[in-house]
C-alpha cells in the first residue's frame, strides 16, 4: 500500500489533505489548528477544546453529542492539545465506519456536520461561552496539570526539558499553567477562540475512502471568513552548550529518576539526522542497546534506561530509573557508552538491528488510520515531501561513518535527578 496525500488549498491558510485508502473499515477526519507555543496563550489553547466538546448550538450538552455519535454507527470523537517542537496544536477528530460496510454512504454527512458544529458553532450564553462549562473545564484542566507529577518518569523528562530549554519556547508545558486559570473567563476565552478561528493555519486531514461529493462537503465545512493568518517560525536549533546544568528535584519517591539532556545540533532536514536516529537506537533503543546491556544487565544499575530523540527540537534525552546511590556511577557508564559509539565501537549487527527496528516502526504507520493522519501532518510541519518508502530507503542507506559523525556532535547540556533526600540522608 503506497500512501499518498493530495493537498488542496481551500481557503486563506486552510488546506485539505486527502489520503485515499480502502484498507480500513473506518474513515477519519481531523482538523489541526496551529498556534505558536507561548506563555501568553498556552493555557487558553489547552482549555479551548475541552469547552468546545461540551456543547454546540445544535447539541447543547455532551450527552446530546454522544447520542448523535451513537446514532451514526458509534462514531468516535476526540480532541487533543499537544506541542510539536515550538508549535502548539489543537486537534479535533472524528472516526466513523466506512459507509460501504453499513450500506449507507449518506450518513457521513451527518458526522461531518457534527464535527463542524463542535468547531465552528459552539454553544453560547449571552454572547460568550457558557459560563458553567468554562468553570467546570477550568477545574478539570487544573486537575490534569496537577496530576502530571503522578507519572514520575514522564514528569522527570518534562522537568529536564523545562530546565534545559529554560529560555526557549520548547520548555513550555502544553497543558498550560494553573496560575493562568483564574484570569480566564467565558468572554476572554471566547475572544481567544475567535482569534484562533480567524488567524490560525488549519490543516484538515481525511483518511479513508471518499468520492467527489464527500470532498465538496469537506471543502464547504471550512468555508469561513478569515483574516491574515499568522506565521509560526521554525524552531531554533542550538548546538553545543556553554554551561552544564545540574538540577535536583527532592520528592517523596522510592526510585531515582535520572535524565541526561544532550544538544545534537542536527535539525531534521540535515543529512545526518537518520544517522542520529540510528545512533540513539544503538545507544538506548531496546534490549540490544548498549545502555540496556551495560547499565541494566551487566551492572544492574537501572530498572529501565532508554534514549530518545526529540525531532523538532533536535535534542536527545537519556533517562533511567535507578537507586539513589547509583547516581554518579550510572552517569559515568552512560557517558562511556556514548563515547564508545563516537569511537565507532559498535558492530554491523548493531546497525542492522537498529535499522530494522526503525523501519518496522515506520512501516507500522500503515496499520493505523490515526497514525497515517499524524504522519502526513508531521510531514507538513517538517516540510518533508518524502513517501514512507523513501524514508525507509534513507534509513537503510545510512553508513557507520554517518552514525559516528552524528553522535560525535552530542553535547551534554543538563543532568536532572529526581531524588529523595530523606532516603539518601541528605540535609
Amino acid at each position: 500500500m503506497n500512501l499518498k496525500s493530495e493537498r488542496i488549498k481551500i481557503g486563506n491558510g486552510i488546506n485539505l489533505n486527502l489520503v485515499k485508502t480502502d484498507k480500513f473499515k473506518s474513515n477519519l477526519l481531523s482538523f489541526y489548528f496551529l498556534r505558536p507555543l507561548t506563555k501568553e496563550e498556552v493555557t487558553k489553547n489547552a482549555l479551548l477544546p475541552l469547552v468546545l466538546k461540551r456543547g454546540t448550538d445544535e447539541y447543547k450538552t455532551n450527552l446530546e453529542i454522544q447520542k448523535k455519535l451513537e446514532e451514526n454507527y458509534g462514531a468516535d470523537l476526540s480532541v487533543a492539545i499537544n506541542k510539536r517542537g515550538e508549535k502548539h496544536v489543537l486537534r479535533f477528530t472524528v472516526e466513523t465506519v466506512n459507509g460501504d460496510y453499513v450500506g449507507n454512504k449518506e450518513y457521513i454527512s451527518d458526522v461531518f456536520n457534527l464535527l463542524k458544529s463542535i468547531i465552528f458553532n459552539p454553544l453560547l450564553e449571552d454572547g460568550y461561552f457558557k459560563k458553567s462549562y468554562v468553570d467546570q473545564e477550568k477545574e478539570n484542566l487544573k486537575r490534569r496539570i496537577e496530576s502530571r507529577i503522578n507519572d514520575k518518569r514522564s514528569y522527570a523528562l518534562d522537568r529536564c526539558i523545562e530546565e534545559m530549554c529554560k529560555n526557549e519556547r520548547f520548555s513550555i508545558y502544553p497543558l498550560g499553567n494553573i496560575e493562568d486559570l483564574p484570569g480566564i473567563d467565558e468572554s476572554i476565552l471566547y475572544n481567544h477562540y475567535n482569534n484562533i478561528i480567524k488567524t490560525s493555519p488549519i490543516e484538515i486531514f481525511f483518511v479513508g475512502d471518499y468520492d467527489d461529493k464527500m470532498v465538496d462537503h469537506m471543502k464547504e465545512m471550512a468555508n469561513i471568513e478569515r483574516e491574515e493568518t499568522i506565521t509560526i517560525p521554525r524552531e531554533q536549533i542550538m548546538a553545543g552548550s556553554k554551561t552544564k546544568n545540574m538540577v535536583y528535584d527532592d520528592l517523596d519517591v522510592n526510585q531515582g529518576k535520572l535524565v541526561l539532556g544532550y544538544r545534537t545540533g542536527i535539525p531534521y532536514e540535515d543529512r545526518l539526522y537518520n544517522g542520529l536516529l540510528i545512533g540513539s537506537d544503538i545507544l538506548g533503543g531496546g534490549p540490544n542497546s548498549k545502555l540496556f546491556k551495560n547499565v541494566r544487565e551487566k551492572e544492574s544499575l537501572a530498572y529501565y534506561v532508554t534514549s530518545t530523540i526529540f525531532k523538532y527540537k533536535s535534542i536527545m534525552l537519556v533517562d533511567g530509573g535507578i537507586e539513589f546511590a547509583n547516581f554518579e556511577k550510572t552517569i559515568d557508564i552512560i557517558k562511556e557508552q556514548i563515547e564508545e559509539i563516537q569511537k565507532g565501537n559498535f558492530t554491523t549487527d548493531d546497525i542492522e538491528i537498529s535499522k530494522k527496528s526503525l523501519i518496522s516502526s515506520t512501516k507500522s504507520i500503515k496499520d493505523s488510520i490515526f497514525l497515517i493522519s499524524e504522519y502526513f501532518f508531521s510531514q507538513i510541519l517538517s516540510n518533508d515531501n518524502r513517501s514512507l518508502e523513501e524514508i525507509i530507503e534513507d534509513i537503510d542507506r545510512v553508513t557507520k561513518e554517518e552514525i559516528v559523525e552524528a553522535m560525535s556532535k552530542l553535547t551534554l547540556d543538563t543532568i536532572y535527578f529526581m531524588r529523595n533526600k530523606k532516603a539518601m540522608n541528605i540535609n
